[in-house]
This record gives structure tokens, sequence and C-alpha cells, in this order.
């Protein structure tokens, strides 16, 4: 597994206000397989990955710990940890 990667899966489902069943659904799997990724349990196969960084509009690169942010610089807030980088996007996208 991808060290990062469950935690970081989690935290867009999070984001999203999403349910294990309600990604499965969308991505036509069981709700155990998001389990398994989220638990890092499972490693998502690239197909996957790409349709999980579409589902939560971010990019592979974020959710594989290539890079910081979640859209490739969207926002540069080097000093933010991951958690506090996501709960700002949070605040961010409910103004608009």
């Amino acid at each position: 597994m991808v060290r990062g990667l469950g935690e970081k899966l989690q935290s867009q489902r999070m984001l999203h206000k999403l349910s294990q069943k309600e990604v499965a659904s969308m991505l036509g799997v069981s709700p155990a397989v998001i389990s398994n990724y989220e638990n890092g349990e499972r490693t998502p196969s690239v197909e996957m990955l790409m349709s999980l960084a579409g589902l939560y509009h971010c990019s592979t690169d974020y959710l594989l710990g290539l890079s910081k942010d979640t859209n490739d610089r969207l926002l540069d807030c080097p000093m933010l940890s991951d958690k506090q980088m996501s709960l700002l996007q949070s605040f961010i996208s409910s103004l608009g």
C-alpha cells in the first residue's frame, strides 16, 4: 500500500460528505472494497485510482503523496498539515 493513501482517500470521502456505500455505488464496487482501500488492506488499481481522483476532484499525485495539494497548487500553504489543508479547502468550497 502507498503510505498515506488510505488516510487521503478517507479524508477526501469525508470532505465530500459521502459514505463508503455511496462511493462504492458510484464506482461499481462493494463497500468492503472502499473500506479496504481506506484501511490500507488493499491498493487500488491505476484505473480505480483515477476514478477515485475524478470523484474527489483531486489529482492522483495528491492521493499518491507526490503533491501536497489536492489540485496541484490551487492553494499554496506549505505550512499547513494535510488535515488543515482539507479543512481550509472545505471552508473555501462552502463559500462558493
